[in-house]
């Protein structure tokens, strides 16, 4: 960042169109797993996936995002559980969260309704050297890079079944402080602390015909004194191969037409591999200064899933 008002702004702009700390993720519905722990194992077979995420290209200090996902069933898929890796960096602070996920299913209705919780160890740093202060030595801001380890935990819900599913959760609950305090001089005041997150989900699979599916899917997204941020996505699967869909999210700052409009393109290689990308085309005021959002997702899979499901690839 060159002037700490870029950095202020960006910081803004970030969780007004985010409507969250959360790192945003465009491929939401192939991702569940780092916005439910209940997901963990709803594959039915091992499955090892990631994404990579470059927010606003070309705006200087923009939002660079992976994550790792590893989740796999136990006990005759009573048991789920995960292990997930996730890096997100903007400006000057760049975090490294480390979760694991636990999650028990029970059978109702046809489908799975499961029970999930997750532990969570943050590393969030932050580089003091790439702020730029307006008076020069402020005791504000350090000459060094801080960092903290920060633990936490949540919950979700989860009901998943062959053409519909759907889940809430709060992957963490405890409002920790992100704050540095560097001598008996300066109070630590709470500046800035961790939110908690609601995340509420759903989608559905309509058969058309035996080539053409319809899913349609919704992401919420709420964190308090924030805009409300809702994703409302539909995509059309030909022959459960290939996945082509669109994203219109709503949030952000009022008077805007939304904060982004979406593509989605995803393949399936065979049943154990499959690969998506997708692209951002931001509606704010902030699409002026950028060239838009990409995301790369890959997903393996051990072995192949269950067979005679009505939707066994895209769930």
């Amino acid at each position: 960042m060159r002037t700490l008002f870029t950095i202020l702004a960006l910081f803004v702009l970030t969780l007004s169109a985010n409507a969250q700390q959360d790192a945003q993720y465009t491929q939401f519905m192939f991702n569940k797993i780092a916005f439910n722990p209940a997901y963990a194992g709803s594959h039915k077979a091992p499955c090892l996936s990631g994404i990579y995420r470059t927010q606003w290209v070309n705006l200087d200090g923009a939002p660079v995002s992976q994550n790792v996902n590893f989740h796999a069933p136990l006990f005759n898929n009573r048991v789920g559980v995960g292990l997930s890796i996730y890096h997100d960096k903007i400006g000057p602070t760049n975090t490294w969260n480390y979760a694991m996920q636990y999650a028990y299913r029970v059978k109702v209705g046809g489908g799975d309704l499961s029970f999930g919780v997750q532990g969570q160890i943050r590393d969030y740093q932050v580089d003091w050297r790439d702020v730029k202060s307006i008076h020069a030595g402020d005791a504000l801001y350090g000459f060094r890079e801080d960092s903290k380890m920060i633990p936490n935990f949540g919950f979700g819900v989860y009901y998943g079944r062959e053409n519909f599913y759907a889940g809430i959760s709060m992957p963490r609950l405890l409002n920790n402080d992100l704050t540095f305090q560097y001598d008996g001089n300066i109070q630590n005041t709470d500046f800035s602390k961790e939110s908690r997150h609601f995340f509420g989900m759903a989608g559905f699979i309509l058969p058309t015909g035996d080539a053409v599916k319809l899913k349609p899917a919704i992401l919420v997204k709420y964190a308090a004194n924030t805009p409300l941020d809702v994703d409302l996505h539909a995509s059309v699967i030909f022959y459960d191969k290939i996945n082509v869909g669109a994203t219109y999210r709503i949030g952000g700052f009022q008077g805007n037409a939304g904060e982004s409009i979406d593509f989605i393109l995803q393949l399936v290689f065979t049943e154990r591999l499959k690969a998506g990308i997708a692209y951002d085309y931001t509606l704010s005021d902030i699409r002026t200064y950028q060239s838009g959002t990409y995301e790369l997702m890959l997903e393996y899979c051990i072995q192949s899933k269950q067979k005679g499901t009505t939707n066994p690839r895209f769930f």
